[in-house]
């Protein structure tokens, strides 16, 4: 049973703070009549700010010395500068605006540059995904732990996939090529949150997307990790939640699969 820490007990009740609120906008986004992109849209961004400072607002009672680092707000500096709240009040925002329910609320916890703590709140469907350094990874209070296949060929990965505006399109062209021919299956739910939390439940046996954020990420390397996979950088190295790469894998098809990733790096 996981005992989880003050600061953990604070990042689960910000978390599912924020989600309750963005529940309460995606209800009334199936109500619109969408006619132009800026009203929805609109709508996404103040959902997104409010849940931002719901978490901040949680976070900062628990932990006021502690930095913070939000997606809406940039990063804004505490007295102890060790310890630092990473967090993305909404993970998913494109599908949130289209009314699809895999979205996520991520906040974690980082002490030295290292992610120690992550929550993510899968509000929709009531997924509420939580770790802490040395004491396991748990969906509502059961412990789960990542797959245990161990060839690319019966895998399913995950992955991000670059859309407008975003770099590395051929990169990723290379990438389908070299795996899709080679694995039992590669998906892409359009939340990294998601993504990543199902690799530690052994649903994706991987998952694995370039040009990040840290809040983007920072929850589900502790989730997976506590859940037995490994995270690294896409090209093998130590993880840096920083690093703007991330990929993670049950641990048995990592090497595997960072091999055919540093191919279509290379072209």
């Amino acid at each position: 049973m996981l005992s989880p820490s003050d600061d953990l007990k604070a990042m689960i009740e910000a978390a599912k703070a924020a989600g309750d609120g963005l529940e309460r906008h995606f209800a009334k986004l199936s109500d619109l009549v969408i006619q132009t992109k800026s009203g929805p849209a609109d709508m996404v961004s103040i959902a997104d700010q409010e849940a931002e400072e719901t978490t901040r607002r949680i976070l900062a009672r628990a932990q006021p010395s502690y930095s913070f680092l939000g997606e809406e707000g940039g990063a804004v500096g505490g007295s102890d500068t060790e310890q630092m709240w990473i967090v993305d009040p909404l993970d998913g925002t494109t599908n949130f605006l289209f009314s699809c329910p895999l979205w996520g609320v991520n906040v974690a916890m980082a002490r030295e540059g290292k992610v120690v703590a992550g929550v993510t709140y899968i509000p929709i469907l009531n997924e509420l995904y939580v770790a802490e350094k040395g004491k396991g990874c748990w969906l509502n209070g059961q412990q789960i732990h990542v797959s245990k296949r161990a060839n690319l060929i019966d895998s399913v990965l995950a992955c991000g996939i670059p859309f407008a505006g975003k770099p590395d399109h051929d990169v990723f062209a290379r990438e389908m090529a070299s795996l899709s021919g080679d694995v039992a299956g590669i998906r892409r739910t359009g939340a990294c949150a998601v993504d990543m939390a199902w690799v530690a439940a052994g649903r994706w046996d991987s998952y694995w997307e370039r040009c990040l954020n840290a809040w983007d990420m920072a929850p589900g390397i502790i989730l997976v990790e506590e859940a037995g996979g490994r995270a690294s950088n896409c090209d093998g190295s130590e993880m840096d939640v920083n690093g703007g790469n991330v990929c993670i894998t049950n641990g048995l098809i990592h090497d595997a699969l960072i091999g055919r990733l540093n191919a279509a790096l290379e072209g």
